[in-house]
């Protein structure tokens, strides 16, 4: 009798001890954070933290960080599949002297940032730096007031970056800087995204890489910047860079609205744009070709009104009557 009961002890010890430790260690797949929050909160809807920071620990992997109420939630770095979305809200990241968020994850991570106001004040550095791979995107986010770059994508293995419905704005380098080096195969698609008042627009910049890089800019705005509008860069042995750039209004650029830069005319070290159905004009160059870079038309463009226009290699022909560039 004194065995049983001895062992019926332990059983309870043991039942009781995984209720005990659980909710210590589980994480769960939704939290939430809110300007009167607390980080020593588990995070739920009823009692939840104060930062993103303080979240993401509590958060399990591919799970989703949501903003119960308008605030600054803080900088933070990603080490896992995550979705932090603000979208019905405002989640305020101020990131002066340092970066907003870093995205450091593993090869098959998939992270979306949704609905962000990050606001580097002035001296901030990058808006969003990605230095590990996977797929990040970025959506119905602001972006503003930083040093460096508003997007700063430096992979480290094949990745893809998605940017939609996204603001980039005084970034004292370029609003997004794609570049990669090794054999790192890039996709970029950039879609209704405005970018202004930055050292440079777009550069997808290829030098060191070996593989692929593609990007394709759709239906954007990218103007008054004080260096180019869209590079796409290359050099001899690297990458080839292709960007498709559909729809798009590139204006008032203090240097080249779409510039080509390569070092080979097609395969590793080539450089091609794309433009198509695209307005060109108030830039110190229309479109320009350096070394043999290639900017290539559809010729449904409007290409105007720059201190000189240039003109797209012809590559594909133009829609019924008179094409335009």
């Amino acid at each position: 009798m004194k065995l049983v009961r001895f062992f019926l002890s332990l059983a309870v010890l043991f039942v009781a001890s995984v209720f005990l430790i659980a909710p210590a260690s589980a994480q769960a797949t939704r939290t939430w954070v809110s300007g009167v929050g607390d980080d020593a909160n588990p995070c739920s809807r009823t009692a939840p933290c104060k930062t993103f920071a303080g979240a993401i620990s509590k958060t399990a992997t591919s799970g989703e960080i949501n903003c119960l109420d308008p605030g600054g939630f803080g900088t933070v770095t990603i080490t896992k599949s995550i979705t932090i979305d603000c979208k019905t809200t405002e989640g305020g990241v101020l990131s002066s002297l340092v970066n907003g968020v870093v995205v450091n994850t593993p090869a098959g991570s998939v992270v979306h940032l949704r609905g962000l106001d990050i606001d580097g004040a002035g001296n901030g550095l990058d808006g969003v730096r990605m230095i590990g791979q996977g797929q990040l995107h970025i959506e119905d986010s602001n972006i503003e007031r930083v040093t460096s770059n508003g997007v700063e994508f430096l992979a480290n293995g094949n990745s893809e970056l998605y940017i939609s419905n996204t603001r980039i704005a005084e970034a004292g380098a370029e609003g997004v800087l794609i570049k990669t080096s090794g054999a790192i195969g890039i996709n970029a698609i950039l879609s209704k995204v405005e970018i202004t008042n930055s050292g440079s627009g777009i550069l997808v910049d290829g030098t060191g890489n070996t593989l692929a890089m593609n990007m394709t800019l759709t239906n954007s705005l990218v103007s008054g910047n004080t260096g180019n509008g869209v590079t796409v860069k290359s050099v001899a042995a690297a990458s080839s860079v292709r960007a498709t750039i559909v729809g798009t209004t590139i204006s008032a650029n203090a240097g080249v609205g779409v510039n080509a830069n390569g070092a080979a005319a097609s395969g590793s070290g080539s450089a091609i744009a794309f433009l198509g159905g695209s307005a060109v004009f108030g830039n110190v160059t229309g479109v320009s070709n350096t070394g043999s870079g290639a900017v290539q038309s559809f010729k449904n463009n409007m290409i105007s009104g720059n201190i000189t226009d240039g003109t797209p290699i012809t590559a594909f022909p133009g829609p019924g009557g008179t094409p335009l560039q």
